[in-house]
């Protein structure tokens, strides 16, 4: 097959051995029709040579890529959902592909299925995905990846022609099968698991692997430095990333500890959506009734499954380490907030005093006005150099509020951030790129109702216009 000269396969999970995992066999589908392939990240891994059956080949009948596993792999895992620990989890639905390496930066990929046919844990599950579903991925992990969160990407979309029966979706639903991409599929459940068999043995070795191919800086330290260090790593992540959740408004829906990988990346998209406005109470999911995953309560959801994280590694590191770790957790994410706002505001730094002076200001004014949630950060990006432009923006008036004026004093101490690209033609539309429920729903319905995806595939290039704004 013609990857190219950046293609690197890798076998590397299956050193870990058959207690981490199934091998298995990908469900036949009756039919194949490609829905979208992700050219840039497929560039990134030597991929984006293949012909169009060939693509389908290999991500939606399964072939083997070349010097890939032979077959694909269904990971156990456990974890706590909604707080109530699942002993009865794994890869129900999908498994682990591929391994490959980032030509960019040399890092271990993942691939990753959704929607690929039955397990052993698949729980009375048919283990096929929706369509809806499917789009429903792809914008997410677009518009997220955009706005600078790290995210699984979104790989390859490919229907698959079977009727699905739902109690979510109008049924029957159209099927499809997904693969993504991303640095790691070990989650806090896979360690949650061993934790429930007590096996520190397999403990031990899921550290010394996680940190020989994900943080080979602390690979060679001693075994409880080592498993401190991959705690402390893994809560800087985590932090990073429910930092990005809050300064991009979105609201993940079931932040289980199943759900959350240890490489501190965003995954598994089910009833996710982005707040309109700055509301701590806003809830993605239906049958979330008591908000436990509302927008406002991530940093201490994702704070508590870390903490599910450390119970499986005292027998390495002992309690009172632990815990010193978990306690900084709520001052990590705060200062990862600041971090993310003024990267989002496209600002240098102005020193942590001033920095979380402006996060509270910004914070404050979102919550009491109300104004638009993504409207004023496309507004005010870079600060006062966009003063002019955000006298023009259908949110202008919120601006004239009282709660603005110490965000305004705050800019005067801020300057841009080199390579702007306020002339980008991003910024010289009047409103931003959003990804509202109604939206979604607006780009799923003439798919749903005659087949025709040029408003899905118009959104998504639109999404890329931002991201190019955006990146640096």
């Amino acid at each position: 097959m013609p990857v190219t000269e950046l293609y690197r396969a890798e076998t590397l999970h299956e050193g870990l051995g058959e207690p981490f995992f199934d091998r298995v066999e990908p469900a036949a589908f009756p039919q194949h029709r490609l829905r979208y392939r992700n050219q840039r990240w497929a560039a990134r891994v030597g991929l984006d040579s293949l012909s169009e059956a060939e693509w389908i080949d290999h991500f939606g009948r399964f072939a083997p890529l070349p010097g890939g596993f032979a077959h694909p792999l269904a990971l156990r895992y456990h974890g706590h959902q909604f707080r109530v620990y699942n002993a009865d989890l794994g890869d129900g639905r999908g498994f682990l592909f591929a391994q490959l390496r980032d030509s960019q930066d040399g890092r271990l990929l993942d691939l990753g299925t959704k929607g690929s046919g039955q397990t052993p844990w698949s729980r009375r599950g048919d283990g096929r995905l929706t369509l809806k579903g499917g789009v429903r991925e792809i914008l997410a992990t677009e518009m997220l990846e955009a706005l600078g969160v790290d995210t699984s990407k979104t790989f390859s979309l490919i229907e698959t022609g079977e009727a699905l029966m739902r109690g979510d979706e109008p049924s029957p639903a159209r099927s499809s099968v997904l693969v993504r991409l991303s640095h790691s599929h070990i989650r806090i459940g896979t360690f949650q698991r061993l934790s429930f068999h007590d096996d520190s043995a397999a403990i031990d070795r899921l550290v010394e692997y996680v940190c020989r191919h994900y943080f080979p800086a602390i690979a060679d330290l001693p075994a409880k430095e080592r498993a401190l260090a991959f705690l402390d790593e893994t809560v800087s992540r985590v932090a990073r990333l429910g930092a990005g959740y809050m300064a991009s408004g979105f609201v993940h829906g079931v932040l289980n500890s199943d759900n959350i990988n240890v490489t501190g990346e965003s995954f598994d998209y089910g009833p996710w959506r982005f707040a309109p406005v700055y509301d701590p109470t806003f809830t993605a999911a239906y049958f979330d009734e008591i908000g436990l995953y509302a927008f406002g309560r991530q940093p201490g959801a994702l704070g508590w499954n870390l903490s599910r994280l450390a119970e499986c590694l005292i027998h390495l590191i002992g309690l009172k380490p632990a815990e010193q770790i978990l306690v900084s957790f709520p001052s990590r994410i705060q200062k990862e907030f600041r971090s993310a706002l003024l990267d989002r505001l496209g600002l240098v730094s102005a020193g942590d005093e001033a920095d979380a002076a402006l996060a509270k200001a910004f914070v404050d004014f979102l919550t009491a006005t109300k104004a638009p949630f993504e409207q004023c950060f496309f507004d005010w990006r870079g600060g006062l150099a966009s003063a002019e432009r955000a006298e023009r923006s259908p949110s202008a008036i919120h601006y004239q509020a009282e709660a603005f004026a110490p965000i305004r004093a705050a800019f005067a101490q801020y300057r841009p951030a080199p390579n702007m690209r306020l002339d980008h033609p991003y910024f010289q539309r009047p409103a931003p790129c959003t990804m509202l429920i109604d939206e979604v729903e607006a780009l799923w319905a003439p798919i749903a109702e005659r087949d025709d995806w040029a408003p899905l595939y118009a959104k998504i290039a639109e999404i890329e216009e931002m991201r190019s704004a955006y990146e640096s």
